[in-house]
């Protein structure tokens, strides 16, 4: 039988060291040093509620990234992040398994862009929002009705809650409540609104709801930022002279639907038909964005009282009824140039069938 020099022991003892050390370093550079994927760049991972192990590897998959399965489910068992809060994640491919793991299991999710565009009504906006958060449209919808806990708290109409919903682009957590997202909105029209223009507000003979409304109605009325002034001070100069404002988008609210408006449209009887009522409407027709808002409170000063739409999207002014007039005929022969070449491509479409 061979017995082990005190030398053999000691060079045997060394070399299971040297295997322990280096069995750690190997677990320790996979754990905190390897990336989980090969793909170049970041990746989102969206996670419905909270999910295990085998959950995250589907979600994985269905992202078409390269990752190794086997080793992800070693260091989640390793680590002891087996399950993984709902949110939105921003990864890295320069994550390590430690880092990717850990994010998820203690929920630190990453804000994303949520966009509110201008001049939607409530219904869309709700649905604008649901597509981009994880909410339901109808949660967003009720929190728009008059009766409401924030409107009440506000002492808002949901109409008037709606409106203010500020078009920008917001950093927002994807699990964010609709409460919480609309408090948010709601919280930046106040700073860059109400706050930022309390003397112009203050000093405007319109008040803050009015001047909301009206700019909702250039909102719609308007294709360009640089127009805007133009036409607020157009309207403003209506309601100087106790004239009806005449929008055409007012009576576009009216009927329910976005189209070319008909003769008969002008007559439909309605308390935001504005070529039926005189001076603004009840409330808001839509969410204005910031230009529009500036342009109720620094309106261009001018002589204008009446617009017509013009082929380039813009609208051509006029101080009399008379200009006006020989305006809209211009403009009604354009129309119906532009139909009768509509008409002639359609007859040689079905022709060439």
């Amino acid at each position: 039988m061979h017995h082990f020099s005190k030398k053999e022991i000691t060079a045997l003892f060394l070399l299971l060291v040297a295997v322990f050390i280096s069995t750690l370093l190997s677990r320790h550079t996979r754990l905190y040093s390897t990336s989980i994927i090969t793909t170049s760049g970041s990746f989102e991972v969206f996670l419905d509620e909270t999910t295990r192990v085998e959950g995250l590897i589907e979600e994985l998959k269905g992202l078409e990234i390269d990752f190794r399965q086997e080793e992800l489910v070693w260091a989640a068992n390793t680590l002891g992040w087996r399950n993984y809060q709902s949110g939105r994640y921003l990864l890295s491919s320069e994550d390590s398994y430690s880092e990717f793991l850990s994010k998820l299991g203690r929920g630190i999710q990453d804000p994303g862009p949520v966009t509110i565009l201008p001049g939607l009504d409530a219904d869309r906006l709700s649905r604008n929002l649901s597509r981009q958060l994880r909410s339901d449209s109808l949660l967003f919808r009720q929190i728009f009705q008059d009766s409401s806990e924030i409107a009440l708290e506000f002492g808002l109409t949901g109409e008037q809650l709606f409106s203010r919903m500020l078009p920008e682009t917001y950093e927002m957590y994807w699990t964010s409540s609709p409460e919480r997202v609309v408090r948010r909105i709601y919280s930046e029209f106040e700073r860059a609104v109400v706050e930022r223009y309390e003397n112009e507000i203050e000093e405007n003979p319109l008040n803050l709801d009015e001047i909301i409304t009206l700019a909702s109605i250039v909102e719609w009325e308007a294709r360009f930022n640089e127009e805007k002034p133009k036409i607020s001070g157009l309207y403003l100069n209506r309601l100087e002279r106790n004239m009806r404002l005449q929008a055409d988008p007012t009576v576009l609210y009216a009927l329910g639907e976005r189209r070319r408006l008909l003769y008969e449209d002008y007559e439909f009887d309605h308390p935001y038909n504005t070529y039926q009522i005189s001076g603004l409407p009840p409330g808001p027709i839509t969410n204005p964005d910031l230009n529009s808002i500036q342009a109720i409170l620094f309106p261009e000063e001018h002589d204008y009282l009446y617009m017509v739409a013009t082929p380039e999207g813009t609208h051509r002014f006029s101080e009399s009824f008379s200009e006006h007039q020989q305006a809209s005929e211009e403009w009604r022969r354009w129309l119906r140039e532009q139909y009768r070449i509509k008409r002639e491509r359609e007859q040689e479409a079905a022709s060439d069938t």
